[in-house]
């Protein structure tokens, strides 16, 4: 097997030997970003690492602090100024980890770190420098601001943090789930000689890593996310580089089935306006306030309103007119208008797809007009019936289980020869 393989193997085990990870993929994703880390220089774009649950002792913590001894030149807070930050950032960048970001980004925060939020995203490029005003020298100062970086809290981050990030959602440990406790004075020696290992072999390949144009099954932003991780894999070999995409995949799918309240607007208006080419105003809110699991009857402790509509589609260009639908001319929205705004920030409406009961959609009346709907048709006497060929599943593979308490295992400890969880192999011994 390829060094680089091996490596990440066993960089994949330390993870899962310390923390349950959400995923296999989550695990890969975290393993060749601290990867990546060792390879700045390399890189066009600082992926963020984006760790969240929804409770505490999810294992964010024991995650960072795995990260903290593993990836290059790490510089963990659990705060900073927009200062500090500058002045830490050189030609060779440290690896920012922000533990308790959700203090920092909270609603109640977030305003007084818009600053801090600024920085972070110019950082996710390559030569987005900050500029200050050297009173010495009389003379503007560009200070680089490119450093990857990794960011764990509650909840969510702010969109612009998220959408420059892998995101990983950590949850709390389920019974069975077990894992070794993190010790630094037991532990970290390990795992130094790992990431002075890795370190080694990633600057070896440093070249490799910059003329990198990986295959990448995703576009925009989360291939420039993706990338640095897929170009590590590649150079990896073994079963990596299938595994980075698959990963990509997953997590880029998970991601943006987390909208922003804007998408979520538009996305809903396309149920609701169904085959329709024009809505009235009150018509839409009305569809909008009935949507199960929406946030639109209950906006702030009141329902989501025209002015709240008008408001919320007017960055996307959309803006109300008059409308006449059955006879009467009203204040409204035209298919047209909004066709623009889906097919940029939505995913294409497959065929069928349509909800029934939306305004504009044909409804039936009689389930007599519908084949297979309401009332049953039996067949003619003699027809024979459709039969289909039912296709042969393959088996898949037991999950690996703990010898000595009969749980499920990471895979990950298993494929490095580990038999036993961390805990049960201490308790035994």
């Amino acid at each position: 097997m390829p060094v680089g393989a091996v490596l990440l193997d066993r960089l994949r085990a330390a993870l899962a030997r310390y923390v349950i990870l959400p995923s296999d993929e989550a695990g890969d994703a975290v393993a060749l970003w601290i990867a990546a880390t060792h390879a700045q220089p390399a890189w066009q774009h600082a992926t963020r690492l984006v760790i969240t649950a929804p409770e505490k002792r999810c294992g964010k913590s024991r995650l960072l602090d795995i990260i903290e001894t593993t990836c290059h030149d790490p510089l963990i807070t659990v705060n900073i100024s927009p200062a500090a930050l500058v002045r830490s950032i050189g030609e060779d960048p440290p690896t920012l980890l922000l533990d308790e970001a959700d203090a920092v980004f909270g609603k109640k925060a977030a305003d007084n770190h818009e600053d801090l939020r600024g920085l972070l995203n110019a950082g996710h490029q390559r030569g987005r420098p900050y500029v200050r005003w050297d009173a010495a020298l009389r003379q503007p100062e560009h200070c680089p601001t490119f450093a990857m970086a990794a960011l764990a809290g509650i909840g969510s981050m702010p969109d612009t943090i998220e959408d420059r990030a892998v995101m990983v959602r950590m949850r709390r440990r389920g019974p069975g789930e077990r894992v070794q406790p993190f010790r630094t004075r037991r532990d970290a020696p390990a795992l130094h000689e790992l990431r002075d290992t890795l370190t080694a072999w990633v600057r070896s390949r440093l070249d490799a890593l910059t003329d990198a144009e990986p295959d990448m099954p995703v576009e925009d932003r989360a291939a420039d996310n993706w990338e640095p991780l897929i170009a590590v894999a590649d150079v990896a070999g073994g079963s990596w580089p299938e595994r980075a995409r698959t990963a990509c995949r997953v997590l880029t799918n998970a991601a943006e089935e987390d909208t922003t309240l804007g998408v979520r607007l538009l996305a809903d208006l396309r149920e609701v306006f169904g085959d329709a080419e024009a809505l009235h105003g009150a018509t839409i809110l009305e569809a909008l306030h009935k949507l199960d699991e929406s946030p639109w009857a209950d906006w702030y402790g009141r329902p989501f309103n025209a002015r709240d509509l008008a408001k919320m589609l007017k960055p996307y260009g959309i803006n109300s007119i008059k409308v006449k639908v059955s006879g009467q001319a009203l204040q409204g929205y035209r298919r047209e208008h909004l066709y623009d705004a889906w097919s940029r920030y939505l995913r294409p409406q497959q065929e069928g797809s349509g909800t029934p009961g939306t305004p504009g959609t044909s409804q039936v009346s009689d389930p007599a007009e519908v084949p297979g709907s309401g009332r049953r048709t039996e067949p003619e006497p003699g027809t024979p019936l459709l039969t289909s060929a039912v296709t042969e599943v393959p088996q898949v593979p037991d999950t690996p289980c703990c010898a000595g308490c009969g749980h499920p295992m990471d895979p990950a400890l298993s494929a490095a020869g580990e038999t036993t969880h961390p805990m049960c192999e201490r308790s035994a011994s």
